[in-house]
């Protein structure tokens, strides 16, 4: 018996043609690393991979070359270049990978490539912490907390970047609660000679130590601020006081003796 062929009219979904039929980038790029501390400990806790062009330019300009082309192929890169240069570097700790949720067409299918790359390095797949931005500007919110549960449901760390500077704030704690949060540095620029934002920073902590959510304090520069945060309770940290990025580097932190 023959089989009845597919209708013509019956579409490939979105998704799976996506996926499948992507150009190559029109750029190249690869990663800069940053260590995210425990600076009480002197222990490192992980590093983050961020995008830097191969000429030393930041990430900005490669940001500027994203399009809805080619952002779901240039996704798929970034993931799977900080796995292959986090196996290459023997990163011990957390390796955190920023993700663009506009670029995930179906979470499931989506990661495959991830989980391969990791098989293939021998990178440990529980030691990879995925970071998205609050401020990104979402096309469906119910979409990125679905990527988020399924990313938690593999097995993985999820992340809420910049908290404090985008549009939803809590509302988006309310509805999903990631494992890590990491605050805004406008948020905590200042905050040991500023009471209004030491009060807001106060509450936050409170509100992630009840819904067992941990807090990385980024983009730290002074100790002053390290300090302050450090006296609220807050463990880990990153930036220049520690360490700048490094190109295709693991930097070892300073410690401040705060």
């Amino acid at each position: 018996m023959t089989r009845p062929s597919a209708p013509q009219d019956s579409p490939r979904p979105v998704g799976c043609r996506r996926c499948a039929d992507q150009a190559p980038l029109p750029f190249e790029f690869s990663m800069a690393f940053q260590p995210i501390v425990e600076a009480a400990e002197h222990r490192i806790f992980g590093y983050e991979a961020l995008v830097r062009g191969t000429d030393g330019s930041g990430a900005y300009s490669i940001l500027q070359q994203v399009t809805e082309d080619n952002r779901y192929t240039f996704d798929q890169t970034c993931r799977i270049k900080a796995v292959e240069l986090a196996a290459r570097l023997q990163l011990q700790g957390y390796l955190s990978i920023n993700f663009l949720p506009n670029a995930v067409y179906q979470p499931a299918a989506c990661i495959r490539a991830t989980l391969d790359a990791a098989q293939r390095v021998g990178f440990p797949t529980e030691r990879i912490l995925f970071e998205v931005t609050e401020s990104e500007q979402l096309t469906d919110r119910t979409h990125l907390k679905n990527i988020l549960l399924e990313y938690q449901r593999q097995g993985f760390k999820t992340a809420i970047d910049d908290f404090g500077a985008g549009y939803s704030g809590l509302g988006l704690l309310a509805e999903f609660q990631p494992d890590i949060i990491k605050l805004d540095m406008e948020l905590i620029r200042g905050l040991h000679n500023d009471a209004a934002r030491f009060a807001i920073v106060e509450g936050i902590v409170g509100i992630c130590r009840k819904l067992d959510i941990q807090i990385i304090a980024e983009g730290i520069e002074h100790v002053d601020e390290y300090a302050a945060l450090k006296a609220l309770g807050i463990s880990l940290f990153q930036g220049y006081l520690f360490a700048r990025p490094a190109y295709e580097t693991l930097p070892v932190p300073q410690w401040p003796l705060a």
